[in-house]
């Protein structure tokens, strides 16, 4: 279960991030609002998952997810550029988003 609460937590972060950056520095309500909740909901996810899973990996885990999220969101809904160091970069965390899973014991 704490894997699942783990992923769920990532995903919240990446709809927090995104959600804050709708927000225009909070100056917009719903999207305000969904940053609030969504931020509330991930940490408490991210401590449901941390009863079991060591910190480190936890921890890694859920900002390689918000990362890689909010990167890939950023280029999809909001334009962002899309080039070779970028990309590159995603993929490396990523690949340590693997590894850090492969080499936990949980």
């Amino acid at each position: 279960m704490a894997w699942l609460y783990l992923f769920i937590a990532g995903i919240l972060e990446v709809v927090w991030a995104y959600s804050m950056k709708k927000s225009d520095g909070f100056t917009i309500l719903l999207p305000s609002i969904v940053t609030i909740v969504a931020m509330i909901a991930s940490f408490g996810l991210l401590a449901l998952a941390m009863r079991t899973l060591p910190l480190g990996t936890a921890y890694t885990i859920w900002t390689g997810i918000g990362a890689v999220g909010a990167f890939i969101l950023g280029i999809v809904l909001l334009g962002e550029a899309v080039n070779v160091a970028r990309v590159a970069a995603a993929l490396l965390i990523v690949s340590g988003i693997l590894l850090m899973k492969l080499s936990s014991a949980h």
